[in-house]
């Protein structure tokens, strides 16, 4: 039997690997399938900028472009009907993962529109149309952990629809989000739904945390053995919380009508700094009931000289050590991660702008034509 490569080997320590990417050529090229097959890929997160640069680079879309031309206007909805057959055939093509794993995987992600995501209405109203539109149960509508998004994600829970929480950068804001995900649960069962069919993933980001930290390390001088860990400690501490809330007898009240809890993703694993070791995100991550989401070349280097072992619950106490030593050299955590939170929204607004305006241009060019 040939020896397992290291992302097969995750999957034997309890992490699934997911990419965070889609696009049509992803999928009929055959890629997708061969990372399945080769790379222990069992899910997939989209990205906005993935799609942008597929739809207005190349003429995967043109065909379908030109036919959405004829009858829409609006470049948001063009985008919409264009990625949803993407979503939709990526959904077809992991289902086979999602029925023999009972649920757990096999998951695609699609993004409410992140100009929403201090607008609870609009969010609520859009991720009911994304799950209605992929009617699909290893669908995922991705919204963002704001204080409104709370809302939106408890009340998603509660209609018994999967929901992604993405854009997680602090620990409170962590719990808060599995508070949302049990409360929609046991609005659920209340109801008379069945908890079983629901699945969520916290989405914990990992290398912005540290990029933002040593910025900040670098302005005040002096503090560069403190560089490079909070992204990890962050993630660390994060997987106690999680362990500690999907435990005890009101957890279990829910497990007991077949609820599964909400699995930490750790997202945003390209290293930043080229001085880091570039599966640092991976490698220091690795533990039971939990995910990692890859960009391309991450899932490469790591199949190329990754190295595997159970490393998410070592090291905790310096965990706990690193924030102290970082208040002391004036790191101011709860900024740190307030900053993150904004930017992050900003940076999914621009993506998606960016997305729009490769539609219109496209549009443009084929009318042209």
């Amino acid at each position: 039997m040939p020896e397992k490569s290291p992302l097969q080997q995750l999957a034997d320590h309890g992490q699934s690997v997911w990419i965070d990417f889609l696009s049509r050529q992803l999928l009929h090229s055959g890629e997708l399938a061969r990372m399945m097959r080769d790379d222990a890929v069992v899910g997939v997160t989209s990205n906005p900028t993935i799609f942008q640069k597929a739809i207005s680079q190349g003429d995967a879309y043109d065909d379908q472009l030109r036919e959405c031309l004829e009858r829409l206007e609006d470049p948001k909805e063009i985008y919409l009907h264009l990625t949803h057959d993407d979503v939709a055939e990526a959904c077809d093509l992991l289902r086979p993962v999602w029925d023999e794993g009972k649920g757990k995987d096999g998951y695609v992600s699609w993004e409410v529109d992140p100009n929403f995501a201090y607008d609870y209405d609009a969010t609520l109203a859009e991720a009911k149309r994304l799950h209605a539109a992929v009617d699909k149960p290893n669908l995922f509508v991705k919204i963002p952990a704001t204080k409104p998004g709370l809302r939106a994600i408890e009340d998603m829970i509660a209609l018994g629809k999967n929901i992604n929480v993405t854009l997680i950068f602090s620990l409170q804001r962590h719990e808060e989000v599995m508070e949302a995900y049990i409360r929609g649960l046991e609005r659920l069962v209340e109801s008379g739904g069945d908890p079983s069919t629901v699945a969520s993933v916290a989405s914990y980001f990992v290398s912005r945390v540290d990029t933002e930290t040593d910025k900040r390390l670098d302005a005040i001088g002096g503090h560069d053995h403190l560089k490079g860990k909070l992204g990890v400690a962050n993630s660390k501490l994060a997987y106690q919380n999680y362990k500690r809330i999907f435990a005890g007898p009101r957890w279990e009240a829910l497990v007991a009508k077949g609820a599964t809890k909400q699995r930490c993703l750790w997202a945003s694993t390209s290293v930043k700094n080229p001085a880091y070791r570039d599966v640092m995100y991976v490698e220091e991550l690795i533990g039971p009931d939990t995910v990692n989401t890859m960009p391309q070349e991450t899932i490469e280097a790591f199949q190329d000289h990754g190295r595997v072992a159970d490393t998410l619950e070592i090291g905790l106490d310096e965990a706990h050590r690193l924030f102290d030593d970082l208040a002391a050299a004036g790191i101011d955590y709860d900024d740190v991660v307030r900053v993150l939170e904004e930017e992050g929204v900003a940076k999914f607004v621009d993506s998606f702008t960016e997305l729009l305006d490769g539609v219109r241009s496209k549009k443009h060019e084929l009318v042209s034509a």
